[in-house]
């Protein structure tokens, strides 16, 4: 794992407390495209689990980790595709 990836581990678990966490670099699948960078780490899929998000709609919950790794996303990431939910939903 790269350091952006381990940067983005560590802000999500700082801000939400994730009951799960993944952290995936997509680079590889977007090389040639726009944004994509030679080393990858530029492309990100995350899926979390925290009650964090608990009564959130889907867009909020997106807002809330596009908030936390607003670093990231003005900089080295170009893509990240989030899927959030809280602690029992399917």
């Amino acid at each position: 794992m790269g350091a952006i990836s381990e940067n983005i581990r560590s802000k999500l678990e700082a801000a939400f407390q994730p009951s799960r966490l993944v952290v995936e670099d997509d680079s590889d699948r977007h090389s040639g495209h726009s944004g994509a960078r030679e080393g990858g780490e530029s492309h990100f899929n995350v899926t979390i689990e925290a009650a964090a998000f608990a009564g959130a709609a889907k867009v909020a919950r997106q807002r809330m980790v596009y908030h936390a790794l607003a670093e990231e996303l003005a900089g080295p990431v170009h893509a990240l595709s989030v899927k959030a939910s809280a602690p029992g939903e399917a």
